[in-house]
């Protein structure tokens, strides 16, 4: 039996992979045109969102930081190998004018096109990436599954890029929180809540694969707790109701002083747990939990909605 399941985790080890594989492909293949996230995500047969999740955590970057390293490596080949002209390599490369493409081109070679014509000048490469199953994992990561029924939330919601995702250098939705706190509209929307009873939801919703953007909202529970007679003037006041669908929930403690170990967790969820335990994200809200009388150290609980799948062996 246990030999069964380890051939059943390799397996999946092996669907995961070969899915962000297939991804990376296909971004070769089209590395001269215009793509989008929701077109390479369609070819792996996952929603853009949680794509662009996935390839960020195992690969360790976006896929359009990948596009454009890539397409940068290409250029300066070709800049030093044919007579193309930088406005024409420019064009060819996806850019919107020689001035953008020779600053990206600078940033990333630490030197200019037009001195990558020069023989003697020093460039970056970057090749395309073939992942590999590695050995990981080795510490504990400890983790519950919960059932839940439909819930109903009011929040205050904003609509953020897909590109944010895993982009340590992006503060916006911390920024969304700060904004939040300083206008005073978390508060009052914690009062609607019985005291000892207060946490805070961050919820952040699956994204369409026809839109660039996915809404994140920071609000509180309705239900038997809640002072309901007060939501009708909150929602007049720029509040929302965001309502989740019954789900199957994989739900870890983030422990540490700050969001990064949010990140660590997540980085986690894609490299150990989905591979070895059989689950994968679905198409539902994901939130964190933040309490109002949590345990010692606790920063938040990450809660993501998961399915069991099957490896086809």
């Amino acid at each position: 039996m246990m030999r069964y399941n380890q051939c059943i985790q390799g397996g999946l080890n092996k669907v995961l992979i070969q899915l962000i594989q297939q991804a990376i492909c296909y971004l070769e293949e089209h590395i001269y045109e215009d793509i989008s996230y929701a077109e390479v995500a369609e070819s792996v047969h996952m929603s853009s969102y949680n794509f662009h999740r996935a390839f960020s955590f195992i690969v360790g970057m976006t896929a359009n930081e990948y596009l454009r390293k890539r397409r940068l490596t290409l250029a300066a080949r070709e800049l030093q190998t044919t007579d193309i002209s930088v406005i024409d390599a420019a064009y060819k490369y996806g850019y919107d004018s020689p001035e953008s493409f020779s600053k990206a081109f600078s940033r990333f070679h630490g030197s200019t096109p037009k001195q990558a014509k020069q023989k003697g000048t020093r460039l970056h490469l970057f090749n395309p990436l073939v992942i590999k199953i590695i050995l990981e994992g080795g510490s504990i990561m400890d983790y519950r599954i919960e059932q839940r029924e439909s819930r109903q939330f009011v929040a205050l919601v904003k609509a953020f890029p897909n590109e944010i995702v895993n982009d340590d250098s992006d503060h916006s939705i911390p920024d969304f929180w700060t904004e939040c706190s300083e206008k005073n509209l978390i508060e009052p929307m914690r009062l609607l809540r019985a005291e000892g009873k207060r946490d805070l939801y961050g919820l952040c919703s699956p994204a369409k694969d026809s839109e660039a953007s996915f809404n994140y909202g920071i609000g509180i529970l309705v239900d038997e707790d809640t002072d309901v007679s007060k939501l009708d003037d909150f929602l007049k006041n720029g509040y929302s109701l965001w309502h989740t669908e019954p789900a199957d929930y994989a739900v870890f403690k983030c422990f540490g002083s700050d969001g990064s170990c949010l990140g660590e967790t997540w980085s986690r969820f894609f490299r150990e747990f989905v591979p070895q335990t059989g689950y994968t994200q679905t198409d539902d809200t994901d939130y964190e939990i933040y309490f109002e009388k949590g345990e010692t150290g606790l920063f938040c609980e990450l809660w993501v909605p998961v399915r069991q799948i099957t490896a086809n062996l």
